[in-house]
């Protein structure tokens, strides 16, 4: 999931605390997200009024307008201007007002009660709480759109779509998040500066770990990653968990079952990123996601580990001959899943509860969702989409390395849902794995704090169990 940190602009640090607290933004979880605004008048729907048929299943009423707010990551947005052209070849009547923002939460949140915009796309270092917006009721199910039939294609729109995109946008046994990208996350590197060296990538962490003089005599760091944001060292940390301990270690850990953080292989597959740390294998410095990026591509680091947003989110400084790669997060011997790889659906588009047009909402996120949609995300974000075969036809060396990695891998996704169900789990894993990556915390230190963490969440009746089957 790529994620820009928000840009405060000319807002004060004084501004955004009094327009927080104003929206209820720094309330408690049980106080509510939309507490802060009880007793508003919703907004006055106009779902109602359009003849419903097979190019037009919601009944979207012609005359009507439908307000599209986009998050301008490492994605960009020109992907959704496509996707409002393709929609207004089809319903050339209905208005699609589309803006762009990083400061989702921020802009959005304090309208959910009042006057929320239709379409909301949900993610960056601004989103707003997936949980608490489910558990709040204050966005819409969408199991409504899976069954309607697909935009340009035979079927339905759950018929179109990558495995795990609908579990990964479900909660609670419906469905409410329609993630648009597909995104593969593992190793970045130079083909062209490892030919040029002779370095054959390593596929093992003992293979790295042999290759890391090797790199460090040519002056470069052998590894960086974002040090500001911890959810970056967060993922491969769990994708890490999941190939040596194994996929049913990961669905107890989502599902907050006793001890299970200090399950066998939890512990040897956090060692070899202490290991890194101690042995000075970062590149020094407390970069942010694009900083580190941009060390990278300048030659600083052989390394990184990031999402398939790569290309296009640094397509402005990439210098020439640079051979974006992506590779596989390294294991260990004995690993119980080395294949498996760590790709799943991200960038959600949320309907909220209160929109004015959830039925122009839905057929919006149908065009998003479309064969010919899905194709041009593909070729402007050189990401794929959650649409099968949207990169097919993309002539595109770095898209090409993730899809031969999936094509490759496993017999399952990694995918990891705690930081879905509980925002303080969430949270305190962002920290400790950022402690961990600063040499802060060894691994064991590390594993018995989110085990404490995760007891916590467990024992507060105050909080809502979520239940991980697959």
């Amino acid at each position: 999931m790529p994620v820009t940190p928000e840009n405060l602009g000319d807002l004060s640090r004084r501004t955004l605390l009094r327009r927080a607290a104003a929206a209820g933004l720094l309330a408690t979880p049980a106080m509510g997200l939309l507490s802060a605004c009880a007793g508003s008048s919703p907004s006055k729907s106009d779902d109602t009024g359009g003849a419903k048929s097979k190019d037009n299943p919601f009944g979207v009423k012609d005359g009507s307008a439908v307000k599209v707010v986009i998050f301008n990551g490492g994605l960009g947005d020109q992907w959704a201007k496509e996707d409002k052209v393709i929609f207004n070849a089809k319903h050339s009547n209905i208005t699609v007002n589309m803006s762009s923002t990083q400061k989702i939460k921020t802009e959005e949140q304090p309208k959910m009660a009042t006057q929320p915009s239709d379409v909301v796309m949900n993610s960056g270092a601004d989103q707003m709480d997936r949980s608490t917006l489910i558990n709040e009721g204050a966005i819409e199910p969408l199991d409504d759109l899976l069954t309607a039939p697909a935009w340009d294609g035979e079927g339905t729109v759950a018929d179109s779509l990558l495995p795990g995109t609908v579990s990964d946008g479900s909660q609670n046994g419906k469905f409410y998040v329609v993630n648009v990208a597909f995104t593969v996350w593992g190793n970045w590197y130079n083909a062209a500066l490892f030919k040029k060296e002779g370095w054959q990538p390593p596929t093992t962490w003992e293979e790295f770990f042999a290759l890391a003089p090797q790199i460090k005599a040519k002056g470069m760091a052998p590894y960086v990653h974002d040090a500001v944001h911890g959810y970056y060292p967060r993922w491969a940390l769990m994708a890490s968990i999941w190939k040596t301990a194994g996929k049913q270690v990961i669905v107890d850990i989502d599902n907050l079952k006793d001890n299970a953080w200090k399950a066998d292989g939890v512990l040897k597959a956090l060692e070899p990123w202490e290991k890194l740390v101690k042995d000075k294998l970062l590149l020094p410095g407390k970069l942010d996601h694009t900083q580190s990026q941009q060390a990278w591509l300048d030659g600083k680091a052989a390394f990184i580990q990031v999402g398939t947003w790569l290309k296009n989110e640094m397509s402005a400084t990439i210098p020439p001959g640079f051979e974006l790669t992506l590779s596989d997060y390294w294991s260990n011997a004995d690993d119980k899943a080395p294949k498996d790889v760590f790709a799943a659906s991200g960038e959600g588009l949320v309907v909220p509860s209160k929109a004015p047009n959830k039925a122009a909402a839905k057929e919006f996120l149908r065009a998003v969702l479309s064969k010919e949609g899905s194709a041009k995300f593909a070729e402007l974000t050189k990401s794929l989409a959650s649409t099968k075969g949207s990169g097919d036809n993309v002539q595109d060396s770095a898209l090409a390395s993730a899809n031969n990695l999936m094509k490759n891998g496993g017999s399952e996704f990694i995918s990891v849902k705690f930081q879905d169900f509980y925002a303080d789990l969430d949270k305190e894993s962002q920290n400790l794995s950022e402690e961990l990556m600063a040499g802060r915390l060894t691994a064991q230190q590390f594993v018995d704090k989110m085990q404490a963490a995760a007891d916590k969440v467990a024992k507060d009746s105050s909080i809502t169990k979520q239940t991980r089957t697959s």
